[in-house]
């Protein structure tokens, strides 16, 4: 099943790093409130990035991967 990585740049210039198997639906999700806590208090919330995967493993690999990143690195 392939995944998807995607940034999102929150409403206070945070970013928040997330993978899923349904995109559109996972965003629709964060947009509404109902996606994280994290995003839920920083909306509203825009798409910066995205990445397709072969897997939704090899997504959430990378997630993790981006999450240890700082945040001027997040920015490129």
């Amino acid at each position: 099943m392939k995944g998807w990585l995607y940034i999102l740049e929150c409403c206070d210039g945070s970013y928040y790093t997330g993978s899923t198997i349904d995109l559109v639906k996972r965003l629709t999700q964060h947009k509404t409130g109902s996606g994280s806590n994290y995003t839920k208090k920083r909306l509203p919330v825009k798409l910066v990035y995205v990445e397709l995967h072969h897997t939704i493993f090899s997504a959430y690999e990378r997630e993790l991967e981006i999450k240890g990143w700082n945040r001027s690195k997040k920015m490129l």
